[in-house]
């Protein structure tokens, strides 16, 4: 459920833009999505978890905030971290 530091520290360097960008929108957004797709694999096995269930709403709802902010700052940004990870049909 929890990703290990080395995976996360993958994820920074696979999405930052510069060399010490830690927080920019595109990383936080990959990373939660990492978090998400685990996350869920587990619900799909504890059917009942509940309380894991509230924590991926909250997952949910703030990616989406940071990509409604992506989008209205920087449409190209956007479309580029949906795009690469997926989240668009």
């Amino acid at each position: 459920m929890t990703i290990t530091k080395e995976r996360k520290q993958e994820i920074i360097q696979g999405y930052r833009h510069g060399e010490t960008d830690t927080g920019s929108p595109e990383v936080q957004v990959a990373i939660l999505t990492t978090r998400i797709n685990s996350l869920t694999e587990h619900l799909r096995t504890h059917k009942k978890d509940y309380a894991s269930r509230r924590g991926l709403l909250a997952m949910v709802s703030r990616r989406r905030r940071l990509l409604d902010y992506l989008r209205r700052v920087n449409s190209k940004r956007y479309f580029d971290i949906i795009g690469r990870l997926g989240l668009r049909k």
